[in-house]
């Protein structure tokens, strides 16, 4: 390439390695990766400073269909993974490819802590309501009554909201995507990418073995517009057909109701705008019941603090020479 030529732009298929990729056909994880690879060629990712790392499932394969680094470590772990990699190379983009098993049971912990410590990576949680992997049992957010090989009587528990938890946990960006709605789920993966600190992106993504159409109450073309509210930062939360119904605090302030502005078009300025800096609201958005209130997708809460990264970095930068002392020093004591 001469000094005057222009870099070629890499495209969404420069990003995919020569692996092939193995997962059910009809498969939710294929939209997401094309989402992944999409996102990256519109940011120009050089591939060489992209790193994917993941737990155990059938998102967690992910990281060999991508031509970056990638590392498949163990079930429920891949954020402390991902912590180590970010610390010791903070120049990475880091992403961690987790499912609703991996992160929200035997990784409970680790995706709490790494919310609260606010890592500068993106986590993006497949969740099919269900173990794939391991032929279909029950997962932490599969929803009451699920009937599984585990739950063979139907499941007892209530169901874990993973953007729930993480609010509660300290999170400062916070968001939702679908498997079926790619045109709204590349910009939230780019814009997860450019946060400084954790996002989260949930992505409900359909099993067609284990879980199929347990999404379909709203993802479903025939419902979609009534069911999905797509968020966006300073408007307002209007919804359906000609975006004739909107989201309002109730009147005994509570949560949050479906106002129809057919009924009544003056309703308009009970309408809530989108702050996504709102935690409160972001709060009644996870909770909001899927039987009569609509899903919210895109961004649901965004905020700045400080990164873990940054903190271990400026203390390094500080203290080297200490640091040197102590390692060259030899033994510390005598036995």
């Amino acid at each position: 390439m001469s000094i005057n030529e222009e870099p070629t732009k890499l495209k969404p298929t420069d990003y995919a390695s020569d692996q092939e990729v193995r997962w059910c056909p009809g498969c939710g994880d294929y939209a997401i990766l094309n989402a992944v690879k999409k996102t990256l060629a519109d940011k120009q990712a050089k591939k060489e400073n992209t790193v994917f790392v993941s737990g155990i499932g059938c998102s967690s394969r992910l990281p060999y269909y991508m031509a970056t680094y990638g590392f498949h470590t163990i079930h429920g772990r891949a954020p402390a993974f991902a912590a180590g990699i970010k610390i010791t190379n903070p120049e990475l983009d880091v992403w961690v490819i987790t499912g609703d098993g991996d992160a929200l049971s035997i990784g409970g912990n680790h995706f709490i802590h790494l919310l609260r410590k606010n890592l500068n990576c993106q986590v993006l949680l497949f969740n099919n309501e269900i173990y794939g992997l391991t032929k279909g049992q029950a997962s932490p957010a599969s929803r009451t009554g699920t009937i599984s090989p585990s739950t063979p009587g139907g499941s007892l528990e209530a169901p874990i909201s993973a953007c729930e938890l993480a609010l509660s946990s300290g999170g400062t960006f916070i968001a939702r995507g679908v498997d079926t709605a790619i045109k709204q789920l590349v910009p939230t993966l780019s814009k997860a990418q450019e946060h400084l600190g954790t996002s989260l992106v949930e992505i409900y993504q359909n099993c067609i073995v284990y879980n199929d159409d347990v999404f379909k109450s709203f993802t479903d073309k025939s419902v979609a517009l009534e069911k999905q509210i797509h968020l966006e930062h300073g408007e307002p939360m209007l919804f359906g057909e000609n975006n004739k119904k909107g989201l309002s605090i109730n009147k005994d302030y509570s949560g949050l109701e479906v106002i129809d502005l057919e009924l009544n078009e003056k309703d308009i300025s009970r309408v809530l705008i989108h702050d996504y800096t709102n935690k409160t609201i972001a709060n009644l958005l996870t909770q909001m019941d899927q039987n009569s209130m609509p899903v919210a997708l895109g961004i649901i809460y965004c905020v700045e603090k400080p990164t873990l990264d940054q903190y271990y970095t400026e203390k390094l930068n500080k203290h080297k020479n200490e640091i040197s002392n102590i390692m060259e020093k030899g033994q510390t004591w005598t036995i």
